[in-house]
């Protein structure tokens, strides 16, 4: 048997102190040397749980072999039969947690770094200016409605184009691309990426309206009568508080504003877009996970002095990807555990100046299978502060369900949906990603995609519900 190697070989990173300057990508990709090294490490395993870890089910090992012998372009193209944004997924899929935990070698603690290989053939194909349209089956004459062009939209709509129906995606915001451009920063995920992939299922045919707001440009009914068929991937868009006192101070932002701000309109390119946005000396990011992560690296890029996140469980329980904890703490972001804000402070002219926070302890795990934090009574203590962002989670917006008779929708205003099919409770209407889940990873909402496309795919040609 060949001796194992257990030399992963590390991303290319932009330097610390250098990157904080910048929203260029902080991860420069592998060459392909690297790449090529890295492939070789698998073990072509006889029974690959890597796929099964994979929401979208991508032929991991012939990719990674395919890479190993030099065939790039080959790799990307086995892998786009299951996943069509591949450039996006190998930056932002949380793959330590997915098919690389389930990778044989990672029993050694050296994992085969799937995501980097998966993002280096895509940039590959790119680069040489090779992309190849897949073959579309013969037109159906059915048409699909899809609500949203976030990666659950775009994957529903790339696999229906492809088995012959006609797609049309209606977004409600000036760009595509959803949470991919408006919630994940520049430096974790250029926006001429997503624009790259939104580009290619344009090319499979599928047609996306803008600034088309499902339930008020027209609702979902009215919609019905000229489509086939729904899908709604409208996302979670409500951002959640901590309904503490001093929440409309000025200074105070949900993520989603915050973040939407700078990566959408573009607030970072000041004065060539002069989107308003408060530059803070002293910022606070509440939370612990990615949401909270992107805030905090973004607030040193405008400008901060200092970003402290202040998070209510240890290190251990943030739900954050460790390698962007690990940026972050590269970059100079400072970390405040067990720690919980109760209301914010402001002077004469409500700005906001400080937070006062509870100190916490943990307790038994509560239903996260988290240890559940607990206040220490008279721990109270203030940190001076003059911006603060909220990235605690977020919910569906309520439109849609509101202006949707027969939608069936849960505690949070969350979408139900049978999760074999991705059926709604109101025919010829699926949903699937962040709208039925809450805030959650884009390979998920994928994978939600995929499982819509195929039912919907089946009632098309069959007329069955």
């Amino acid at each position: 048997m060949a001796k194992l190697d257990l030399n992963r070989r590390p991303m290319p990173k932009q330097d610390p102190k250098e990157r904080i300057k910048n929203f260029n990508e902080v991860a420069l990709g592998y060459t392909p040397e690297l790449a090529i090294a890295e492939a070789k490490r698998c073990l072509e395993c006889k029974r690959p749980l890597c796929v099964k870890g994979c929401p979208v089910e991508i032929d991991i090992p012939g990719f990674i072999k395919l890479v190993a012998a030099g065939r790039f372009l080959d790799a990307v193209r086995l892998i786009k039969k299951k996943n069509t944004l591949p450039a996006i997924c190998g930056r932002v899929c949380p793959q330590e947690v997915q098919c690389e935990k389930t990778c044989i070698l990672n029993k050694k603690g050296a994992p085969i770094a799937i995501g980097r290989l998966e993002r280096f053939v895509a940039d590959y194909e790119a680069e040489v200016g090779k992309v190849t349209i897949p073959k579309i089956e013969k037109k159906t004459g059915k048409k699909v409605a899809v609500v949203g062009s976030g990666p659950a939209g775009l994957t529903v709509a790339s696999d229906l184009i492809q088995l012959g129906h006609d797609v049309t995606i209606f977004e409600a915001l000036h760009k595509p691309g959803g949470v991919l451009v408006y919630g994940i920063p520049e430096f974790r995920l250029p926006k001429r990426i997503v624009d790259r992939e939104v580009d290619y299922i344009k090319k499979l045919g599928v047609r996306v309206v803008l600034n088309f707001v499902v339930g008020m440009t027209m609702t979902v009914d009215e919609i019905l009568k000229e489509y086939d068929a729904v899908f709604i991937g409208s996302g979670a868009g409500l951002p959640w508080f901590m309904s503490i006192p001093g929440e409309t101070l000025n200074g105070v932002y949900s993520a989603n504003e915050y973040l939407t701000r700078t990566n959408l309109m573009k607030a970072y390119l000041f004065p060539e877009y002069d989107t308003p946005i408060k530059i803070g000396r002293r910022v606070a990011v509440i939370g612990g996970g990615n949401v909270a992560m992107d805030a905090a690296r973004t607030a040193l890029r405008l400008g901060a002095d200092e970003v402290i996140v202040i998070y209510r469980r240890s290190r251990a329980e943030m739900p954050a990807r460790v390698e962007e904890v690990e940026n972050a703490e590269e970059e100079g972001v400072k970390f405040q555990f067990l720690t919980n804000p109760v209301r914010y402070i402001s002077d004469d002219h409500n700005q906001l100046v400080a937070v006062e926070c509870l100190r916490m302890r943990l307790g038994e795990p509560d239903a996260s299978g988290r240890r559940r934090p607990i206040p220490i009574e008279g721990s109270e203590f203030v940190i001076p502060i003059d911006v603060c962002v909220v990235a605690i989670g977020n919910s569906p917006n309520p439109l849609i369900p509101k202006t949707t008779p027969g939608l069936e929708t849960g505690k949070w205003g969350n979408i139900i949906i049978d999760e074999a099919t991705g059926k709604t409770k109101k025919e010829r209407v699926w949903a699937g990603g962040d709208v039925v889940t809450g805030a959650a990873t884009v390979i998920l909402a994928m994978g939600a995609g995929r499982i819509a496309a195929r039912s919907i795919d089946e009632f098309l040609r069959t007329g069955k519900w």
